[in-house]
């Protein structure tokens, strides 16, 4: 016995890695890993992360069921959606929970009813139970909140599987990468600045290895545009919430943005990232040096996109009664939100820098 291992042993070296038992390689591309399970030099998505990112991701998802449900009723090219920051935190709570009975599916003898029938099942209810609570605490009474109806439970249904088939199955393979961890790169000389301005270019770290030794992936300028798409319908949302609610004094009222917005910033945060990476790591200019190229690019690409869509009919803005506004398509009255946006980017891009994607195999 002992000389058939050494012999099984050899082999394994002379062949590369030596073959795993079947039960073990089929357990090593099972689902998501949890944050128990994720690999010693990346760590899970910290909570504050992913309940921000559920945020974000409820919201986009409310603007596009909204949007849909009204161009279904009237067609309007403008293509608005609604939402607040109140189902914001409603999302990120709600799927914070789902996110703890989706980790449990291992547990599940079978695997089709957990994803047909136990996870959707917990889904719509919760759902359900979370969006009546919110209306009658928004209505002030019984007759603010009704039963939903076969076509919101099929709604829920379709979502719930989509939640658990493609979001949850992608979203909890990603990987935080800490800044302690970046134990590689060693102390910057005292001249690293002046090679900066030279032109020379940093390194950036190695990430975590993935399941098998898989080396893991920095995020893909589409995942970029995706997030930054996103993010611009909460911003959007927050904004004009609060703008109606101090102008209406009616704290039940709800942000309004349009699909169109999803596209202007996404493509809009891609390009000004990588402004960012380039102005920072490659010229070494600060961030108060940086800022005005952000927003001159910025108010450019908002002319840009209201000029096409206003030929359309589809531009969902009009600040013709702003002082300081040009052809009521972009005003100086918005230049301190573009700042603190701009900055807060920089932040952005930061964190997303260090988010890795795992694969399976």
């Amino acid at each position: 016995m002992a000389g058939g291992a050494a012999d099984g042993e050899g082999l394994g070296r002379r062949g590369g890695a030596a073959r795993r038992p079947r039960g073990e390689a089929e357990a090593g591309s099972l689902g998501p890993l949890s944050a128990a399970e994720a690999p010693a030099e990346g760590a899970a998505l910290p909570a504050w992360m992913r309940l921000y990112f559920y945020g974000v991701h409820g919201i986009t998802l409310d603007v596009l069921v909204s949007s849909a449900r009204r161009f279904a009723r009237s067609p309007d090219l403008r293509m608005l959606g609604f939402s607040s920051p109140y189902r914001c935190l409603l999302h990120s709570l709600t799927h914070f929970a789902l996110e703890k009975v989706y980790l449990q599916q291992r547990g599940c003898p079978s695997a089709f009813v957990f994803n047909f029938l136990v996870y959707p099942s917990v889904h719509v209810g919760l759902q359900t139970l979370a969006g009546q609570a919110l209306l009658l605490s928004l209505g002030g009474g019984p007759g603010g909140a009704a039963a939903p109806g076969a076509l919101e439970l099929a709604l829920q249904y379709v979502l719930a599987l989509y939640h658990c088939q493609v979001f949850l199955k992608l979203f909890l393979r990603l990987r935080y990468r800490q800044q302690q961890q970046q134990r590689s790169a060693p102390p910057a000389p005292a001249g690293s600045r002046a090679l900066v301005a030279a032109g020379g270019r940093r390194r950036r770290p190695r990430g975590p290895r993935g399941a098998g030794g898989a080396p893991s992936q920095r995020l893909p300028d589409l995942l970029h545009f995706l997030f930054f798409g996103m993010h611009g319908f909460l911003d959007e949302i927050f904004f004009t919430f609060f703008f109606n609610v101090l102008g209406q004094g009616d704290r039940a009222a709800s942000g309004h943005t349009s699909l169109w917005s999803f596209f202007m910033y996404g493509s809009c945060g891609v390009v000004v990232e990588k402004l960012y990476f380039y102005l920072q790591y490659s010229r070494g200019w600060g961030t108060w040096k940086r800022v005005p190229i952000y927003v001159l690019f910025i108010y450019a690409w908002e002319l840009f996109w209201g000029l096409g869509l206003r030929m359309c009919g589809a531009c969902s803005w009009d600040y013709s009664h702003y002082p300081l506004n040009f052809m009521g398509l972009i005003t100086l009255m918005y230049l301190p939100c573009w700042i603190f946006l701009s900055v807060y980017q920089d932040l952005v891009s930061n964190v997303l820098e260090r988010v890795q994607y795992i694969p399976t195999n």
